[in-house]
Formats: structure tokens, sequence, C-alpha cells
């Protein structure tokens, strides 16, 4: 066994330990859960008959949860089972458009709205039971309407105060869009995660000939908003990093924002390097793919998309042209938030399961241990980094 899976044998749980993916998470719930069953039913723990330990080992962690719904569209969070005194970890999907529910006789796909209203159903029909509350959503909900430039609201501002209001205790995110947003709960726990470790495992165990360093590689962010992930990315490669800024016109407004007009580059000479590019989400794509198109007018090798959040939401026509046209050689995105059965099945994508890490994060906090180590995964990508180079990975 490794030492990940027998770091935090010395402090006593918080509580019975109780997982509930909702609906639109149910797939990767399913997934930490196998990680969790397995630890803990191999891990030797001399206080295991002490009853802070009781239900410590069971053949899942998963709580039944269902949010049934009336004829009407309106619906209801209920329990299956008791969950007083528990620790429970709630995960939440609200980018997963793939579920459906009746509205008056019509098919409704459901919205992050109606995953976040389910979620605080369910919190709802805990009602206060538990010792503890953890809600793990990946995609924040909201996150891109979290700064106020005008008279607008601040949905995701709003939205951390109410779930800290009904009794959660921590808030875990993954490559929050502004992480500045936790300004709103200063007293909750919020952690928002990098996939940085998984994103350049998923690279370097699909790609065999890299060379990883400035002279043949790069990391380029595609706008100036995420320019910490690109720093991060690049140090710990040891690579050069570039930017591009959005140049956009002031004077008209479409679809809810300012067109941009142009890509303008700012970074050494790209040619011939492979170049990462990372940034936090695909939404339609359209920004990464055109950041894509410049680097390749630069002359850059081979490029590798790296984006916690694969939404597409314009679909993958587009990034099907740029693979068969050689502008893109890989887009990896994480199981975070829903996948479409035809992504997966794509040439060029490459999934990140990020199931390991959140069931290695909610079984530390479980043990009321600090989780400061799996935030920098610093050690971890140089072990990887020194077997690529060994032949060894």
């Amino acid at each position: 066994m490794s030492n990940e899976e027998t770091r935090n044998l010395e402090t006593i749980p918080v509580g019975k330990l109780g997982i509930i993916p909702l609906a639109s998470c149910r797939e990767l719930g399913e997934k930490v859960d196998k990680y969790l069953v397995e630890w803990r039913n191999t891990r030797e723990n001399e206080h295991q008959s002490n009853i802070a330990f009781e239900g410590y080992q069971r053949d899942s962690y998963i709580i039944g949860a269902k949010v049934p719904r009336f004829g009407s569209g309106e619906a209801k969070g209920t329990l299956t089972e008791s969950v007083r005194g528990y620790d429970l970890y709630l995960l939440v999907d609200v980018c997963n458009y793939s579920l459906t529910y009746s509205l008056c006789g019509q098919i409704n796909h459901m919205s992050p709205d109606d995953h976040y209203q389910d979620l605080k159903r369910v919190i709802a029909a805990i009602g206060g039971k538990a010792k503890s509350l953890t809600v793990i959503m990946p995609f924040l909900y909201e996150s891109r309407q979290h700064k106020r430039t005008g008279r607008e609201s601040l949905d995701c501002a709003i939205a951390l105060q109410e779930l800290t209001n009904m009794g959660v205790k921590n808030i875990i995110t993954f490559d929050a869009h502004d992480p500045r947003v936790q300004n709103s709960i200063p007293l909750s726990g919020f952690e928002t995660v990098q996939p940085a470790y998984q994103f350049i495992k998923g690279l370097l165990r699909n790609e065999k000939d890299l060379k990883i360093d400035s002279d043949h590689m790069m990391v380029i962010s595609p706008d100036e908003g995420g320019m910490n992930r690109a720093v991060y990315v690049a140090n710990v490669l040891g690579l050069d990093m570039g930017m591009f800024y959005k140049r956009r016109d002031y004077t008209r407004i479409v679809n809810g924002r300012n067109p941009i007009v142009a890509h303008e580059f700012l970074g050494s000479d790209v040619t011939g390097k492979d170049v990462i590019i990372i940034d936090d989400m695909i939404s339609s794509g359209e920004s990464v793919l055109e950041v894509a198109s410049e680097l390749k007018r630069r002359k850059a090798n081979k490029i590798f998309i790296f984006s916690t959040f694969g939404l597409f939401t314009n679909g993958l026509k587009k990034f099907d042209k740029a693979y068969e046209e050689g502008y893109i050689t890989r887009v990896l995105t994480t199981n975070l938030v829903y996948q479409t059965p035809e992504l997966l099945e794509k040439p060029y994508y490459i999934n990140c399961d990020m199931s390991k890490y959140i069931a290695y994060i909610v079984d530390t906090l479980n043990h009321d241990a600090s989780i400061s180590n799996l935030l920098n995964p610093n050690d971890r990508i140089q072990k990887l980094l020194t077997k690529y180079k060994n032949g060894t990975l």
C-alpha cells in the first residue's frame, strides 16, 4: 500500500463518512466511493474497535438521496436513510445538461439553476442532523458571474452565502473562475483545487517523445485572467510562458459581452516548439481554437489544450476540423463535468479522471487532517517528470 493510502490514520474521524452524489454526479461519486471502500477495507488500524471508528469500514459510503418531481415541475429532496451524526460530502455537477424532467408534459433539460436548487433540496432534507456538511461542486455555480461591473447581480457570491447559511461548513471546487469570490464567505472553508498533476500525467502517458525543456516547449495562457494557471504549470515543468490578450470592441455588445476583435500575443518565439494552452474552461471553444490558429501561424509545432471543464457548448465540429487540419494535437479535460459519449471517442481527446484525487480529499477531511499537501502537487509532478525522462512511466 502506498504512503498516500495510509497517511492519515492518527486522527479520529469527524463522524461516520457519508457521500451523497446527486444524480448529476452519480458516476463520479461511485468511482470516489469505490476508492474509499478499497482503501478503508485494506487499512490496518489498531483503533478500529474504538467506538469513534464505528462504521469506518463499509461496503459503500453512498447515502441514498432522491429529488422526485411533481407534474408541475416542482420537486422535493428525500433521503432513504438516517444521516444523524454523519460527516457528509455532497457532490453536484451543475453543468450536466443530459438529465431531463417533465414539466406539464414537456421534456426539460436540467440547467445549472435546476441542479443548484436540487442541491439545496437535499441539504434541506438533511435538516441539520449531520455533524458536518461539505459540498464538492467541481464547476462552481454561477462562477462566471463573480464580479459586478454595473447594475447587475452577483450570483456566485449569493449562492455561496446561501449554502453556508444552510449549514454547509466547507465548499470544495476546482479551478474557480475567480477564487476571490470566497471573500463573500470569509468565515467558512473554501478550497479551489487545481488539476495540474492530472493534466501532466494524462499528457505524458499518451505522448511519448516530448522534450520537456524551455528550448522545445512552452506554456500559453489564452488571456490575462488565466495567467496564474499558466505560470504554475510553466514553473513546475521548467518552461517559458507566453500570453494572449483579447482586443475587444467596446462600442458594441453581442450576446451580453463586447466582441473580441483579435488575440494579441505577448511572449518569446514559438517557432518549432510544442505548446500547452491552459485555461479553466472550454465553453464554445472559439477563443482557444483562435489562439491555436494564431500559434500555428507563428510556426508552433504540436499544440495541446488543457482545460478543467470541457463544456463544448457549440458541439465538437470545430475541434474535429482543427484536429484534421493539424491546428491541435490533443485536448485534455477532466471528468468533473458531464462528458458526451461522442467526446470520449474522439481520437484527439484525453480524459483526466479526478475521482481518486477527490477520494483522497474526502478521506483526509473525514479524518480532520490537513489537505494542504494534496493541494500542492509539485512533488508528485517532479516524480512523474523523472519517470518520463527515464522511460519508466
